[in-house]
């Protein structure tokens, strides 16, 4: 009895070694899968943004096809707060999530909203921009007053955008949806307008105050598709990342760098920093 005690006491101790080593190696698994997502940028030493090179003034190219925009300045002021360069990647902007996940780019920042749904299938950044979804016409005389009205006239607006998304949340949306034509980009939907084979655009607010400044004058309708905010996009499971960006996103906000860009292209200032309610 005293040998088989002694022979089932070493087994259970052999049994206890083998769990605790099977433990430790889970463990280091798990660690090994730890988020390194900023980790890797500042070893790599450079952001690549995903971005829509057509939509002023947020990133676009300007007459000597040179880069430019609001989010073009923010994001290098945003590198040199983290010490890293950023390298800007233009895309298509309705397949935006798929350049995302396929790692090609690791965020998107470009005018991007902060809906609902985004919010559950990204890491997004905090909102950095309060934007609103217009509805705008070359015509002085086309003034939507309420949802109703849209069943009557012609409205284009661009494929993938935060505008399209506000426009199919919309609840009298069936009523007008035959109504509603998508283009690659607002400039696309905005020639089609001036040609009159549509009345008005869906249109984000930004976009019709630097074009106002700029280009043909856009009357503004009293019904609108409601407020709107700007983020930076990341991978889901890149939150180290994303916090590194918000608070490189704060001190600009806090240091004055922010609102001296919102000035440069808005002339005021736009930029805020807004985390999201539970």
């Amino acid at each position: 009895m005293k040998k088989s005690n002694k022979f089932v006491a070493v087994m259970l101790i052999a049994v206890l070694a083998l769990t605790m080593a099977l433990v430790t190696g889970c463990g280091s698994s798990s660690s090994s899968s730890k988020d390194n997502s900023w980790n890797y940028i500042k070893k790599r030493g450079k952001l690549i943004i995903g971005l829509d090179d057509t939509f002023a003034p947020m990133g676009f190219r300007d007459k000597n096809n040179k880069l430019v925009g609001f989010d073009i300045d923010l994001a290098k002021q945003i590198g040199k707060e983290l010490g890293v360069k950023v390298e800007f990647k233009p895309i298509d902007w309705d397949a935006k999530e798929a350049e995302l996940k396929s790692k090609k780019i690791d965020c998107i920042w470009n005018g991007l909203s902060a809906t609902e749904d985004r919010q559950k299938s990204m890491s997004l950044s905090h909102k950095y921009m309060k934007n609103r979804i217009l509805i705008m016409s070359m015509d002085k005389n086309v003034k939507i007053k309420n949802a109703k009205q849209l069943e009557k006239i012609k409205l284009g607006t661009q494929a993938g955008s935060s505008a399209l998304e506000a426009i199919e949340k919309d609840k009298n949306y069936d009523e007008f949806k035959d109504n509603v034509k998508t283009y690659d980009d607002y400039n696309a939907a905005l020639l089609d307008m001036k040609a009159g084979r549509i009345d008005a655009v869906a249109i984000d607010e930004v976009y019709a105050i630097y074009n106002n400044k700029n280009n043909t004058k856009l009357y503004e309708s009293p019904y609108n598709f409601g407020a709107d905010y700007y983020a930076i996009g990341f991978r889901k499971g890149d939150k180290a990342l994303t916090k590194k960006v918000n608070a490189a996103l704060a001190e600009a906000i806090k240091n004055g760098s922010a609102k001296k860009i919102s000035e440069k292209w808005f002339g005021k200032n736009l930029a805020i920093d807004e985390g999201y309610s539970k």
